[in-house]
C-alpha cells in the first residue's frame, strides 16, 4: 500500500554552502514565503551584524525538498542568547509540507542545545506542537495597492486623506536609490528617528548589506534639499515592504512621512507591485493607530516559542526597558549613533 504524501518520512540536515541555490529556489516558489525566508536575508544579518545564519533542511528520501528553517544565531552580553527565525525579521518561520514541522522544530532544538541557546523564536510559520504560540501581540498590516494616485488618495480614510493631500501640496522633493548617497541620507535619518523613540540604531552596515543582496531601494524626502524622512523598502513578488523609515524633528510639522508613504505607493505601483505590505506593530501602540488611519486593517500575527528556562525578552514595552527607554531618548544624537549599533546588533 502506498503511503500518503503527507506521512512520507523525511531527514533534517544543516544546509551546506552547495544547497543555497536550490533552497533560494525552492522559498522562490512556495506560496506562503517572505523575503525573511530568502538565504540573502540571513546573509545580510550575518554581514552587517555579525550574528551567525544558519539554515535547517527537511528532505524527502529522494532527495527532493520537504522544507526549510532559516535561523539566525542570535548572541548579546545584555540580551543573551537564542535561536531567531528569522533575526531582524517580522517573519520567516518554518516552511513547507506539513511532513517537515516536526522534524525542523526537532532539529532546531538540537542545534539551540549545541549552541547553548536556551531559547527559539519563529516569528510566523507554521506552528510545532507544544510551543508557546502568542497571537495577541503583534498586528501584520497590509492591503492591495489602488490602481492610480487619485484611487490610492480615496482609498485613505478621510482624515488621512486630508493629511496626505497637504503633504502634496508642500515643497518637497523624493528621490530614490541604492547608491551609498542614498545610503547615507537614510542612515541620518532613520537613526535620529528611532533616538527619538528611544531605542538603538541597528548598525549602517545591516542595511548596506540588504540593499546589496536584496531586491531593494531607498526613497527619500527633502525639504530645501535637506533630507527628513527616508524608508528602505523591500520587494517580493509583488509585494512592496517599507522595511526601515523614520522622519526627523522636522518630518512631522512638514507632513513628509505622509508624503513618504504615498510616494512609495505610487512607485511601488510603477514597479509592477499590486500589494503594500506596512509591517508589523505593537497592538495598542501610535504605530498601529498610524497604520489603521491610512486604512489597513490589523491582522493578529502569531509567533511560536520555545525554551529551556527563561524566554528572552527584546520588547522595548516591557516595563524593565523604561528607564533605558527614557534615557536614550535624552542621548545626544552622536552618542546614540555610537553606542547603537553595538547594543542592536543582539535584538535580532
Amino acid at each position: 500500500m502506498t503511503m500518503p504524501l503527507l506521512a512520507r518520512p523525511v531527514g533534517v540536515r544543516a544546509a551546506a554552502p552547495a544547497d543555497r541555490a536550490r533552497v533560494d529556489a525552492f522559498v522562490r516558489a512556495h506560496p506562503e514565503a517572505t523575503p525573511f525566508h530568502l538565504p540573502a536575508w540571513g546573509e545580510a544579518v550575518a554581514a552587517g551584524c555579525g550574528q551567525r545564519a544558519h539554515v535547517l533542511l527537511a528532505e524527502h528520501g529522494d532527495g527532493t525538498l520537504a522544507g526549510v528553517l532559516p535561523l539566525t544565531e542570535m548572541r548579546s552580553p545584555l540580551f543573551g542568547r537564542a535561536l531567531v527565525s528569522s533575526g531582524f525579521a517580522v517573519d520567516g518561520g518554518i516552511l513547507g509540507e506539513t511532513c517537515a514541522i516536526e522534524p525542523l522544530a526537532s532539529a532546531a532544538r538540537e542545534l539551540a542545545g549545541r549552541l547553548n541557546c536556551p531559547s527559539i523564536e519563529l516569528r510566523g510559520g507554521a506552528h510545532p506542537a507544544d510551543w508557546a504560540i502568542d497571537e495577541g501581540s503583534y498586528l501584520g498590516f497590509a492591503r492591495d495597492l489602488a490602481a492610480s494616485d487619485e484611487a490610492e488618495l480615496l482609498a485613505i480614510p478621510r482624515k488621512q486623506r486630508a493629511e496626505v493631500r497637504k503633504a502634496l501640496a508642500n515643497d518637497l522633493a523624493v528621490e530614490i536609490g541604492r547608491d551609498a548617497r542614498a545610503l547615507a541620507d537614510h542612515y541620518r535619518v532613520y537613526a535620529e528617528s528611532v533616538r527619538n523613540l528611544g531605542t538603538p540604531v541597528f548598525p549602517r552596515a545591516l542595511f548596506r548589506e540588504a540593499v546589496a543582496r536584496m531586491d531593494a531601494d531607498v526613497l527619500t524626502v527633502r525639504h530645501a534639499g535637506v533630507p527628513v524622512a527616508s524608508v528602505l523598502s523591500l520587494y517580493w513578488n509583488g509585494t512592496v515592504y517599507p522595511y526601515w523609515g523614520g522622519g526627523t524633528d522636522a518630518a512631522r510639522g512638514l507632513r513628509a512621512n505622509d508624503r513618504m508613504y504615498f510616494a512609495l505607493m505610487a512607485h511601488a505601483r510603477a514597479r509592477g507591485c499590486t500589494r503594500f505590505d506596512f509591517g508589523r506593530s505593537k497592538v495598542g501602540t501610535g504605530a498601529a493607530a498610524f497604520k489603521k488611519n491610512w486604512g489597513f486593517e490589523g491582522r493578529p500575527l502569531s509567533y511560536a516559542s520555545w525554551s529551556e528556562g527563561e524566554r528572552r525578552e527584546v520588547n522595548p514595552l516591557n516595563p524593565k526597558y523604561a528607564l533605558m527607554v527614557r534615557t536614550w531618548k535624552k542621548l545626544p544624537l552622536p552618542l546614540a549613533n555610537a553606542l547603537g549599533p553595538w547594543i542592536s546588533r543582539g535584538l535580532g
